[in-house]
């Protein structure tokens, strides 16, 4: 499901003290079934953009459309915008309440008025999608769960919704490396499923190796954008947002510097690692990374 962002500003507070302006005059295309990492350093504006594209704020100028359905007008039923759009929180353990993992994840589409026997399909399909067996967990409470599985029970609960686009606002903060993977893993299945996502994180190593497209805010502005290759290979404009490369990236360059001939490109551990086995063979100590 596509996303058409048309010239959008906001300002918080306006005509008071402490007004602030968060967006100016930010447009792009997002299309079907894409995978888009968004960054920026703090107060860049990309929550207020998400948070917008979401349905979270209004009063803004411009336009926002999903699926070609103006959703910044009035007039136009909210409702259909939420069963469309999900929304994954930072930290979204912290937002589970029910006494049953199972409870927990039918509250949204039962707040719908979805039938009851849709809703445990839901339920079962959005926990075989995170890897929580249904027999298992559903009659756990979630309180009772280790980090990692409060987490997927939170996404399960946003999924069990069916939304077509999954909005995550830096989902994988808290976690530890092996955390942060498979939680990467879950969201490129989930967009191989067809699901259209849209990523905030600070990670820049997991947008560069998992994302199809990355947008770069900086001062309220889109002040980049294209594919991981083009942003993170821009090392220059990326230092103007007070960003940093990936550390592969950041590797890569080092190697630069020493006199080798490494293409601007090269972003991946997986790009590396096979640039340098071309170059210098299995026994290559620095291929052994």
């Amino acid at each position: 499901m596509s996303i058409k962002v048309d010239h959008v500003s906001y300002t918080y507070m306006p005509g008071t003290p402490f007004e602030h302006q968060a967006l100016y005059d930010v447009s792009f295309e997002i299309p079907d079934g894409d995978f888009v990492g968004i960054v920026g350093h703090t107060g860049s504006g990309k929550s207020t953009l998400v948070q917008i594209i979401s349905g979270l704020i209004r009063g803004y100028e411009g336009h926002v459309y999903v699926n070609e359905i103006d959703f910044s007008d009035k007039k136009q039923d909210r409702r259909e915008l939420r069963k469309q759009v999900g929304v994954v929180f930072q930290y979204p353990e912290y937002q589970l309440f029910e006494e049953s993992v199972e409870k927990d994840i039918a509250y949204g589409p039962t707040k719908l008025g979805v039938d009851p026997k849709e809703v445990e399909r839901r339920v079962k399909a959005a926990m075989d999608l995170v890897e929580l067996d249904y027999d298992l967990f559903r009659d756990k409470s979630p309180f009772s769960l280790s980090g990692g599985q409060k987490r997927k029970v939170a996404i399960a609960g946003v999924l069990a919704m069916e939304p077509k686009i999954l909005i995550m606002d830096e989902p994988i903060a808290g976690l530890d490396p092996m955390g942060r993977e498979n939680f990467m893993q879950l969201a490129r299945s989930l967009n191989e499923c067809g699901i259209t996502i849209l990523m905030v994180s600070h990670n820049m190593d997991n947008l560069a190796e998992y994302t199809k497209h990355v947008l770069v805010m900086n001062d309220g502005r889109l002040f980049m954008q294209g594919t991981p290759e083009e942003i993170f290979s821009d090392y220059t404009r990326l230092r103007e947002a007070s960003l940093d490369l990936p550390e592969v990236a950041q590797f890569a360059q080092m190697l630069r510097s020493r006199g080798m001939d490494i293409p601007p490109h090269v972003i991946r551990y997986d790009q590396l690692k096979e640039l340098l086995l071309q170059r210098f063979g299995g026994n290559a100590a620095c291929c052994k990374m």
